[in-house]
């Protein structure tokens, strides 16, 4: 699940976009704070490392990684800060996460360096175990 489409145009700009593995389509929010990404697993996993290819311009200043198990209560596990390197390029942030395991993933774009707040995302990936 995220936060918001732009323009709800989710054939274009939806969620599927950001594991397409397309250097072509996004995940491009709408305007407004604290946008977010909520990802629910099949089974439960140990999440150890955290892939997201932002468009410049459109990325976070914050990131809040949250996670819980199934029936439980979403729990803070990290402060995220990635580096919005250039308004024209693409930046990749990777960040080690402390070994967590769990069946749901939040990621809140907490101070976006869009005036409107708007995050783009090319690519989301969560590296760990099964």
């Amino acid at each position: 699940r995220v936060s918001s489409v732009l323009n709800r145009d989710v054939k274009q700009f939806g969620k599927k976009h950001m594991f397409d593995t397309s250097e072509e389509t996004c995940w491009n929010s709408d305007q407004g704070t604290c946008q977010w990404v909520t990802l629910d697993f099949p089974h439960t996993v140990k999440v150890s490392q955290l892939h997201i290819q932002f468009q410049g311009g459109f990325s976070s200043r914050l990131c809040i990684l949250e996670g819980c198990r199934a029936g439980e209560e979403l729990v803070k596990i990290s402060d995220l800060y990635p580096q919005d390197i250039n308004a024209m390029q693409i930046s990749f942030a990777i960040f080690q996460v402390e070994e967590t395991v769990l069946d749901k993933l939040k990621i809140t774009f907490e101070n976006s360096t869009d005036f409107f707040g708007r995050i783009v995302v090319y690519h989301l990936g969560v590296l760990g175990k099964k």
